[in-house]
Protein backbone atom coordinates (compact mmCIF):
# COMPACT_ATOMS: atom_id res chain seq x y z
CA UNK A 1 0.00 0.00 0.00
CA UNK A 2 1.69 2.81 -1.17
CA UNK A 3 0.69 6.41 1.15
CA UNK A 4 2.29 10.23 0.37
CA UNK A 5 4.08 9.74 3.55
CA UNK A 6 6.35 7.63 1.88
CA UNK A 7 9.34 9.82 -0.20
CA UNK A 8 9.06 7.13 -3.15
CA UNK A 9 5.34 7.56 -3.39
CA UNK A 10 5.75 11.25 -3.42
CA UNK A 11 8.54 11.00 -6.10
CA UNK A 12 6.61 8.89 -8.42
CA UNK A 13 3.48 11.00 -8.33
CA UNK A 14 5.37 13.76 -9.14
CA UNK A 15 7.46 12.56 -11.78
CA UNK A 16 4.35 11.54 -13.71
CA UNK A 17 2.33 14.65 -13.15
CA UNK A 18 5.55 16.09 -14.82
CA UNK A 19 4.57 14.19 -17.69
CA UNK A 20 1.24 15.53 -17.84
CA UNK A 21 1.24 18.12 -20.81
CA UNK A 22 -1.61 21.51 -21.32
CA UNK A 23 -2.71 18.91 -24.28
CA UNK A 24 -2.81 15.32 -22.57
CA UNK A 25 -6.20 13.99 -23.17
CA UNK A 26 -8.46 12.03 -20.95
CA UNK A 27 -8.64 7.88 -21.57
CA UNK A 28 -12.31 7.99 -19.75
CA UNK A 29 -14.68 10.81 -18.19
CA UNK A 30 -15.21 14.28 -18.94
CA UNK A 31 -12.35 16.18 -17.20
CA UNK A 32 -9.52 18.62 -19.10
CA UNK A 33 -6.06 17.78 -17.51
CA UNK A 34 -6.58 20.96 -15.89
CA UNK A 35 -9.51 20.50 -14.58
CA UNK A 36 -8.21 17.45 -13.31
CA UNK A 37 -5.52 18.51 -11.32
CA UNK A 38 -7.60 21.19 -9.95
CA UNK A 39 -9.57 18.27 -8.91
CA UNK A 40 -6.56 16.54 -7.36
CA UNK A 41 -5.89 19.85 -5.86
CA UNK A 42 -9.49 20.02 -3.52
CA UNK A 43 -8.19 16.16 -2.89
CA UNK A 44 -5.09 17.25 -1.11
CA UNK A 45 -6.78 20.72 0.64
CA UNK A 46 -9.34 18.50 2.30
CA UNK A 47 -6.37 15.85 3.49
CA UNK A 48 -4.70 18.91 5.09
CA UNK A 49 -7.67 20.48 6.58
CA UNK A 50 -7.38 23.39 4.52
CA UNK A 51 -10.84 22.53 3.39
CA UNK A 52 -13.94 21.12 4.56
CA UNK A 53 -16.25 19.90 2.43
CA UNK A 54 -19.76 18.49 4.38
CA UNK A 55 -21.60 15.61 3.61
CA UNK A 56 -25.35 13.89 4.29
CA UNK A 57 -25.18 11.49 7.02
CA UNK A 58 -26.69 8.90 4.71
CA UNK A 59 -23.47 9.40 1.96
CA UNK A 60 -21.15 8.61 4.78
CA UNK A 61 -22.85 5.52 6.32
CA UNK A 62 -22.79 4.37 2.46
CA UNK A 63 -19.21 4.96 1.85
CA UNK A 64 -18.20 3.83 5.87
CA UNK A 65 -18.93 0.14 4.14
CA UNK A 66 -16.52 0.88 1.40
CA UNK A 67 -13.85 2.56 4.02
CA UNK A 68 -11.88 -0.51 3.82
CA UNK A 69 -10.89 0.43 -0.07
CA UNK A 70 -8.95 3.44 1.47
CA UNK A 71 -5.87 1.13 2.66
CA UNK A 72 -6.28 -1.59 -0.05
CA UNK A 73 -4.32 -1.94 -3.74
CA UNK A 74 -7.55 -2.03 -5.75
CA UNK A 75 -7.76 0.66 -8.20
CA UNK A 76 -10.40 3.08 -7.51
CA UNK A 77 -13.19 2.36 -10.12
CA UNK A 78 -13.68 4.35 -13.36
CA UNK A 79 -17.14 5.17 -12.39
CA UNK A 80 -16.75 6.35 -8.65
CA UNK A 81 -19.09 8.66 -7.53
CA UNK A 82 -17.95 12.55 -7.33
CA UNK A 83 -18.26 14.69 -4.45
CA UNK A 84 -19.79 18.36 -5.97
CA UNK A 85 -17.47 20.00 -3.98
CA UNK A 86 -14.66 18.79 -6.44
CA UNK A 87 -16.33 19.19 -9.49
CA UNK A 88 -14.32 21.87 -11.16
CA UNK A 89 -15.31 23.83 -13.65
CA UNK A 90 -12.75 27.11 -14.71
CA UNK A 91 -9.01 26.92 -13.88
CA UNK A 92 -6.05 28.91 -13.58
CA UNK A 93 -4.24 27.57 -16.41
CA UNK A 94 -2.58 24.23 -16.56
CA UNK A 95 1.46 25.35 -15.73
CA UNK A 96 -0.69 26.83 -12.45
CA UNK A 97 -2.84 23.78 -11.42
CA UNK A 98 -0.03 21.64 -11.67
CA UNK A 99 2.79 23.52 -9.67
CA UNK A 100 -0.32 23.71 -7.16
CA UNK A 101 -0.84 20.51 -7.03
CA UNK A 102 2.93 19.39 -6.74
CA UNK A 103 3.32 21.86 -3.78
CA UNK A 104 0.25 20.51 -2.08
CA UNK A 105 1.60 17.43 -1.90
CA UNK A 106 4.92 17.97 -1.44
CA UNK A 107 3.13 19.87 1.69
CA UNK A 108 1.42 16.71 3.16
CA UNK A 109 4.30 15.04 2.63
CA UNK A 110 6.44 17.04 4.94
CA UNK A 111 3.29 17.84 7.71
CA UNK A 112 3.32 13.90 7.96
CA UNK A 113 0.54 12.28 10.71
CA UNK A 114 0.88 15.78 12.64
CA UNK A 115 -0.81 17.75 10.00
CA UNK A 116 -3.02 15.47 8.39
CA UNK A 117 -6.98 16.88 9.00
CA UNK A 118 -8.76 15.36 11.47
CA UNK A 119 -12.16 16.14 9.77
CA UNK A 120 -13.92 13.59 8.17
CA UNK A 121 -13.93 12.34 4.69
CA UNK A 122 -17.23 13.34 2.77
CA UNK A 123 -17.73 9.72 1.25
CA UNK A 124 -15.86 7.72 4.25
CA UNK A 125 -15.91 9.56 7.51
CA UNK A 126 -13.58 8.89 10.19
CA UNK A 127 -10.23 8.32 8.81
CA UNK A 128 -6.57 8.20 10.34
CA UNK A 129 -3.79 10.16 8.72
CA UNK A 130 -2.77 6.58 7.23
CA UNK A 131 -5.90 6.43 5.31
CA UNK A 132 -5.90 9.80 4.53
CA UNK A 133 -2.24 9.47 2.79
CA UNK A 134 -3.44 6.06 0.68
CA UNK A 135 -6.45 7.36 -0.86
CA UNK A 136 -5.34 10.44 -1.09
CA UNK A 137 -2.20 8.36 -3.36
CA UNK A 138 -4.45 6.35 -4.40
CA UNK A 139 -7.23 9.50 -5.64
CA UNK A 140 -4.08 10.83 -7.51
CA UNK A 141 -2.78 7.77 -9.03
CA UNK A 142 -6.62 7.22 -10.32
CA UNK A 143 -6.56 10.16 -12.16
CA UNK A 144 -3.10 10.50 -13.43
CA UNK A 145 -4.20 7.15 -15.05
CA UNK A 146 -6.83 8.72 -16.45
CA UNK A 147 -4.61 10.83 -18.24
CA UNK A 148 -2.03 8.35 -19.39
CA UNK A 149 0.53 8.56 -16.86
Amino acid sequence: MKTLFQKEAVDEIVERINKLKPETQRLWGKMSVNQMLAHCSVGMKTASGELFLKSSFLLRLIGGLFKSQTTNNKPISKSSPTHPGFIIGDTEGFEKEKQTLISLINQFHKGGESKCTTNPHAFFGKLTPTQWSSQMYKHINHHLTQFGV
